[in-house]
């Protein structure tokens, strides 16, 4: 009999900005007790029980940037396993969010939000892993991306990923 697998469910939007030029990020610097402290991230958080994937996402660029997503696509799911010090499971829905309504907020809980132009992203303090994903999110292909991405702690130890 195989093992139950149930991760930590969760969105990750990546929203352009009105040009397609830049991308906002979170720079995870408000909490030093934070397990993502220094960290650049796209918005999004953990999925509710009453909710579904796109509502979660919605709900969470409200929350974190008090703007409105108005058109957003799903690019692919990531299977993050033994990730963080706590060695926890994640599956991640990410999404690019290509249209809103409102004004970004300067920062969220987390910390400040930022504009970063698309061709910077990879030179950020990233999670490793997320150098493998990220540049699917923002190619022209139009097929849904499912990654598979173990990690030991902070470290990737492996990169899988299919579009179909």
């Amino acid at each position: 009999m195989s093992e139950k697998y149930c991760p930590i469910m969760s969105t990750l939007g990546y929203i352009l900005s009105p040009d397609g030029n830049d991308v906002l990020m979170t720079h995870r610097i408000a909490r030093t007790n934070d397990e993502q402290f220094g960290k650049y991230n796209g918005l999004g958080g953990h999925m509710l029980p009453n909710e579904d994937v796109a509502t979660c996402m919605v709900r969470e660029i409200k929350e974190e940037a008090n703007i409105d997503v108005t058109a957003m696509t799903l690019r692919g799911t990531v299977n993050w396993t033994g990730f963080g010090p706590k060695g926890q499971n994640w599956l991640a829905f990410i999404f690019l969010i290509t249209a809103f309504d409102g004004t970004v907020q300067p920062k969220s809980a987390e910390g400040p939000l930022e504009w970063i132009p698309k061709d910077k992203l990879l030179e950020l303090n990233l999670y490793e892993g997320d150098r493998y994903f990220m540049p699917l999110i923002f190619d022209n292909n139009p097929k849904i991306f499912h990654a598979y991405l173990p990690y030991d702690n902070e470290t990737p130890l492996n990169w899988s990923f299919v579009r179909i």
